[in-house]
Order: structure tokens, then sequence, then C-alpha cells
């Protein structure tokens, strides 16, 4: 039976190499592909619906299992060393599977072609490469390339991300009503208990660390984990550098403004909503896609366009608001402390309001009054005291806070 997908080879229309890690240096196999692809007729179609595999176990099982099998043989490889199958699968069984960062659920994907290829000849499924062509029958050699262009692993791969998905919101918004929440603050050691963002606001304000809006990150556990496991190892959370000891790691992070992550590790890419929003589609590729949007449609009318609101947090307090002018309006009826009015009294240029935030914040961190210097046992005790006092009303003199180390936050 000739499959519709097949792949023919026509000299100088392309050129591909398989490079293979094994041991830790890369091989390259020397054969070349060159291919011209026929694409899919119109009258092809699936006649079966799909099933997603279960184990003997249940679903529970599958989930649960610490490894993957092979296809074809009976060897098992663990979860975390998939590469490992995958070149497995290469070398001795002639199989490529394109995209395999785009399955959702690896294993499911695995076991689905493992029952399949026990029903059908794996050339029903598959493209069929011949390398080396011209050479000799004894030298050349066929691979099979198992691809999305099959409409069958399309519809596979679209129902697995749909599951992870639904399973991904789902704890989103169990740890969204979360009030049990435990952890402790990677930078100051303070204990934080309820729901995350108050754990996360306080990063935010207090240390200048901020991984985005709590609701977009799901996975809270694992991503704080993920984050300690690197400063306890001594490692810039942005770069990645290794230091020699905490001091010197707190310093660079200060200096260089790393007090933040690399938006282009994808390491962190499973901790956030929108990575699992678009089949195939990473973070990066969605908001690109936004921008294009934007760009092709300049000319409309843009009237009932609102702005997204951005998340402030009080000086004094764990209030927040979408809007600057809202957070000096409670900061002002809360606490007397009328930013505005001290802006406009002072004559405060943009970077002196940044010294004056972060010095603040710094004082309010330290449980230390601004202006008499008093320290106290906690954030409640000290704000009572300067509020009563009026302390909070009024500025110390201008060359307190006004010095340059104030805008490395």
């Amino acid at each position: 039976m000739s499959h519709p997908y097949k792949i023919g080879f026509r000299k100088n229309v392309g050129l591909f190499k398989i490079i293979l890690e094994i041991e830790g240096e890369i091989a390259v196999q020397q054969r070349f592909f060159f291919f011209w692809l026929l694409f899919p007729s119109d009258n092809v179609c699936i006649l079966e619906p799909l099933s997603l595999p279960e184990s003997p176990g249940g679903v529970a099982a599958v989930e649960e299992s610490p490894s993957v099998p092979c296809i074809f043989c009976e060897e098992y490889f663990p979860r975390a060393e998939q590469n490992q199958l995958l070149k497995h699968m290469i070398i001795e069984h002639k199989l490529v599977i394109a995209d395999v960062k785009l399955v959702a659920d690896f294993r499911r994907y695995i076991l689905y072609w493992k029952k399949r290829f026990t029903e059908k000849p794996i050339t029903d499924f598959c493209s069929v490469i011949r390398t080396n062509s011209e050479a000799p029958v004894e030298e050349q050699d066929n691979y099979f390339l198992l691809c999305d262009v099959l409409p069958e692993d399309r519809l596979l791969r679209e129902q697995l991300q749909q599951k992870r998905l639904r399973e991904i919101l789902e704890e989103q918004q169990r740890e969204r009503n979360d009030t049990s929440f435990h952890s402790i603050c990677m930078f100051c050691d303070k204990e934080f208990t309820g729901n995350r963002s108050v754990l996360f606001n306080h990063m935010a304000r207090d240390h200048a660390f901020n991984v985005g809006l709590p609701d977009n990150i799901v996975n809270c556990n694992e991503f704080l984990a993920a984050l300690q496991k690197k400063l306890d190892n001594l490692q810039c959370l942005y770069c990645e550098k290794t230091f020699r000891d905490k001091n010197t790691l707190k310093d660079h992070m200060r200096k260089k403004q790393h007090r933040r992550i690399n938006a282009k590790n994808t390491e962190y890419d499973r901790f956030y909503i929108i990575n699992y929003l678009e089949f195939g589609k990473s973070w990066e590729e969605v908001q690109a896609e936004d921008d294009r949007e934007l760009l092709d449609n300049l000319e409309e009318d843009w009237s009932d366009w609102e702005e997204h609101p951005v998340c402030a947090v009080c000086l004094f307090c764990e209030k927040q608001a979408d809007t600057t002018e809202k957070l000096c309006l409670h900061m002002k009826e809360a606490h007397g402390f009328d930013l505005l009015k001290i802006k406009a009294e002072h004559g405060l240029k943009f970077y002196q309001q940044v010294k004056l935030v972060n010095f603040i914040r710094r004082e309010i961190h330290h449980c230390r009054c601004y202006n008499c210097k008093e320290t106290f046992q906690s954030k409640t005790e000290l704000i009572s005291h300067m509020e009563v006092t009026k302390h909070i009303t009024f500025l110390p003199t201008r060359s307190t806070w006004d010095q340059p180390q104030q805008l490395q936050q």
C-alpha cells in the first residue's frame, strides 16, 4: 500500500543532516537527505476516532509511571531521559519524531503510537527517507519520519495539548483559591502564609524582584523551589553565573540589576499560563503575533481601547491599585502620605521621585521610621508609630534620601 505522504528525492533540492548527541559528544551521521515533500491529497481521511491509551492500571497509572517505553521494543527510559529514548529510536529503529518539543504529553504520545504500530505497518503512518540513495544498496538506509503532516498525528498532538491546558487551568484555579500557602522569602527569610500573591508582591515591593502578576503563574511551589535551588547554588537568577559566596552573589544581582529571571530561559516556560494557550507556540510567538496584529490595524478606530491595568503596591501596606492615581489617593487617605503634594512642594524630578520611593521602601522593609530612625519589631508597629507621630507625613532632609545608591534597588 503506497503511503499518501511519501517523500521523494531530487538532487539539489535540500540538504539535511541527522545530528545525534551520544555520550556528551556530537556525532554527525554522514548521510544527506535530499527530498521533495509531496502534500497529501484531499480525499485522505481517518476512518476511526482517536483513543488516548490507558495502561492496565488505568489513567492514574499512566500519569504516575516514571518511565517511557520504546515504540518498537521492550526498552524503557526514565521520563527525565527523553532524549536518550529519542536517540535509541533513531539509532536502533530508524524512527525520527518531528517537533518533539511541541508534544504536550510525551508518554501518552509514545504509548498511542506503540499501539498503532502493532495494528498497521509503519509505512502507513511515516514518511520514508532514504539516505545515500546513489550509493550501493548495502550502504543505503531507510529512516521513518513521524510528524504532524499526518492528520492523525496532528489530531493526537492537539488533543494532548487541550488535555494539558485543561489540567493547567484547573491547577491555576486551585492555587488562586488556596489559603494554606506557606513559604519563606528567598531574600530575607520572612515567612508568608495565606495566598501566594502576598509573597510575590513582597518580593516585588521590598526586593525589586518581579516575576509578573501572580495570577499568570502556575505550579507556584515548583517555581519557587527552582529559584531557591539556584540561589542555594550561589547562581544568579538572570545570567546564571555562579559566585563564591552569598554576599558576592547579592552584590552582583544588585549592581547588574539581575533581580529578575531571564525571559528567554525556556526552563521557566512551564510556570507561565501563556505558554499553554496555543498549540505549538511559545509566549514569544504569541506576543509577536499580537504585535503584528497591532501594526496591521493602525488605521482602525482606537476610541474603545482600554489600557491594561498595572499592579501598583502601597508603600506602607499590602493595598494594590491598577493606577498610580488610585494608589496615591489611598496613601493620602489611609496613611496621611501625600506623594503628589510632596512632589510639588519639593520640585522633585523623575529620578528624585525614584530615589525617594526606593528610600521609603527600604526603610519600611527594615521596620525603621525614616524620620526618627527608631526600629520596631514589625511593620504594623512601625506604621502605627509613624501615623500617630505624623512622621509618615514629613520627609527627612534631602541629603538623607537623594543619593545615587537609591537608584539601585
